[in-house]
């Protein structure tokens, strides 16, 4: 009888055994390039991932009543989550808004609105990830006036801002400017940063999406470093330090269920990158490492049995931290169904918290690192990443890629496969394709009230009617002046919506220079 071939889902053949592979570069360390082991020397034992829980939905108030929870409860950083309109850069009053106000995230339409997201909160105390990438300029405009309304020292504000508009044009889809136009806007948050912000990361290059998408666990490798290579290059044709910008270049990768094949993704990425890194002209170690968020995958968690997705988080959170991640948020298990009910966010957060205190998965550095078979996973998603980025290097790089459609292609094909073999039940989903029961949902569904948008648009019309709109209409002309000249967006962005600029108006008056993406 032919013995049945078992594969990762990224399709790298799994051996029945493994044994030690031939190796001529000695043994790695801890902290030392090429970082395959870790980022520190000392990992978890020195210091903890960031515990973040992504939040945000409906109106500012409602957010920040559940930041106020979750930072009782134990997490150490948030992370916001905003709605589509605000994602695409319109005010919760345009007609485009309507039916998404508050729906998928909170509302953002001016300063006002991020001064009640945080009330209460000293941003000099918390590190901030927001999930942004078209508009993730004028959100982080909106976070430096807060905080210097706070008087807070901009030197010590931590966060980072998603800013990856290349993943969305390959696997999301919330742009709204042309590629060329759209990485002029990046390099200026990177200018602007390394003068006035210097600890907040400036992009976090997402594979996230990628794999959200139908990737495989290669493809998010070799498409979220081939975006990063575009990053680095266009800060480089902007004559920007490599050693200065490339110490606040973050990452953001999934993790899935084969939980060793994402072990090795991880190992294999920061490997990858440091040599990257290295080959464009970094000097500095800290250039070079590979630092990175990760969240549980989304696309992982099944509608039925619920409450199986406990299951799921808690091997995919393993896989994160024993992969040598530096920040986490878990999902709830009720997200195939709504919005986090605070019960799942809280058991999210406990999965974490169980992992990083009763675990010993943090006890030792790189605690799979010698193990056959993960090292020869290690090996062979470097090899397969690696070819697959040379395809993309041969087209131009990675906006030539996605302008042609590769990149949105290969992620297809791959759905589709994926799909395939859940459909003809060669690959199992527990409670999905085997193991069914009745299902008798009885999981509270999280559900926002229609009556947002109204709210909202109360909200800007009460601003609009306070404000200086002379001095408003100035700043809005000033920064389509900017768009159209060599100068850096970032002050007079800054100084619009200080002045209480919408974010709707910031984004129309580029759009008015820049066009949109089609």
């Amino acid at each position: 009888m032919t013995e049945k071939k078992l594969c990762t889902d990224s399709g790298i053949e799994i051996k029945k055994v493994y044994y030690p592979l031939p190796s001529s570069d000695g043994i790695e360390i801890p902290g030392q390039f090429p970082y395959t082991r870790g980022v520190q020397a000392d990992m978890y034992r020195g210091k903890l991932w960031t515990m973040r829980q992504y939040a945000g939905f409906s109106t500012a108030e409602e957010s920040n009543k559940r930041y106020h929870y979750l930072l009782s409860q134990g997490v150490m950083g948030l992370s916001v989550a905003f709605d589509l309109p605000t994602q695409i850069g319109y005010d919760s009053d345009h007609a485009l808004s309507e039916g998404e106000v508050g729906k998928v995230g909170v509302a953002i339409d001016s300063l006002e609105d991020m001064e009640i997201l945080f009330q209460g909160i000293e941003l000099e105390k918390v590190s901030t990830s927001m999930t942004i990438n078209a508009t993730g300029f004028i959100l982080l405009a909106f976070y430096v006036a807060l905080a210097k309304k706070q008087g807070a020292n901009l030197t010590k504000i931590t966060g980072t801002i998603q800013n990856d508009i290349l993943k969305e044009y390959a696997a999301r889809g919330t742009y709204i400017y042309p590629p060329k136009p759209s990485m002029r806007i990046i390099t200026d948050i990177f200018e602007w940063c390394a003068q006035s912000l210097p600890k907040w990361n400036t992009i976090s290059i997402s594979g996230y999406h990628i794999r959200e998408a139908g990737s495989t666990a290669v493809q998010e490798v070799a498409f979220t470093l081939s975006n990063g290579k575009a990053y680095v290059a266009a800060a480089l044709a902007k004559g920007l330090d490599i050693n200065v910008f490339g110490k606040r270049l973050s990452f953001f990768f999934n993790a899935h269920n084969h939980l060793f094949e994402e072990v090795a993704k991880f190992r294999a990425a920061r490997k990858m990158w440091a040599q990257i890194m290295k080959d464009l002209g970094a000097t500095d170690e800290k250039a070079m490492m590979l630092r990175f968020h990760t969240q549980t995958g989304g696309a992982t968690l099944t509608a039925q049995q619920p409450l199986n997705n406990i299951a799921r988080v808690t091997i995919q959170s393993l896989a994160a931290v024993l992969g040598g991640t530096q920040s986490l948020h878990t999902n709830g298990y009720d997200e195939a169904l709504s919005l986090p009910t605070e019960e799942a966010a809280r058991i999210a957060l406990r999965t974490q918290q169980i992992v990083a205190f009763e675990s010993g998965a943090p006890d030792t550095v790189d605690p799979l690192a010698g193990s056959y078979f993960v090292e020869s996973l290690t090996a062979d998603i470097i090899q397969e990443a690696t070819t697959l980025m040379e395809k993309i290097d041969a087209m131009g790089g990675a906006v030539t890629a996605i302008e042609e459609g590769f990149m949105q292609d290969e992620i297809a094909r791959s759905a589709y496969a994926y799909q395939l073999s859940i459909e003809s039940g060669e690959k199992i989903i527990v409670g999905v394709n085997k193991f069914q029961v009745a299902e008798t949902n009885k999981v509270p569904a999280f559900k926002i009230d229609d009556s947002i948008q109204q709210i909202q648009s109360e909200k800007l019309q009460k601003l609009r009617a306070k404000r200086d709109q002379p001095k408003v209409d100035a700043l809005l002309e000033k920064i389509a002046q900017t768009a159209q000249s060599s100068e850096n967006l970032m002050p007079v962005v800054i100084e619009a919506v200080e002045n209480l600029c919408t974010l709707g108006e910031i984004a129309d008056s580029l759009r008015k220079v820049f066009g949109e993406h089609r």
